[in-house]
């Protein structure tokens, strides 16, 4: 199977509410991060978050399964700590192996829920260590 993406991802914006309109897990206010692992290898990812006015956190660690998607909402990390609400902050996602990361928000502080989602930047150095663009 045809291997896409890159090890070097950054999302610089992230922000979880910490007012929801339900408590139902559905419609509790998040932050999601969405990996696709096309090739023939399990990707180990770590996660740092960088705040305004803290030093940085992590990694957090997972594993998103070869040919395999996997759906984390940063309102489930814990280990090291968990993601603070209310405060801004900015994701730095390393994998082993190349991976695509789409990054998602549901704002459901009010009935009019928001979502949005957007594919994370992608480290354009992976080309230079020898990663195919």
């Amino acid at each position: 199977m045809r291997v896409i993406g890159r090890t070097v991802w950054a999302i610089p914006e992230g922000y979880i509410p910490s007012d929801s309109v339900s408590d139902a897990h559905d419609l509790v206010s998040h932050e999601a991060a969405c990996f696709l692992n096309t090739g023939d290898r399990d990707a180990e990812v770590k996660i740092t978050l960088f705040f305004e006015t803290r030093e940085p956190v992590g990694p957090y660690l997972l594993t998103v399964p070869a040919r395999r998607t996997l759906h984390m909402r940063f309102n489930d990390l814990t280990d090291p700590a968990p993601v603070p609400r209310d405060t801004s902050y900015a994701s730095l996602i390393e994998a082993s192996v190349p991976v695509i990361v789409q990054h998602t928000r549901l704002d459901s502080r009010q009935p009019g829920m928001a979502l949005l989602t957007t594919i994370a930047f992608p480290a354009l150095e992976d080309i230079a260590q020898g990663a195919k663009p």
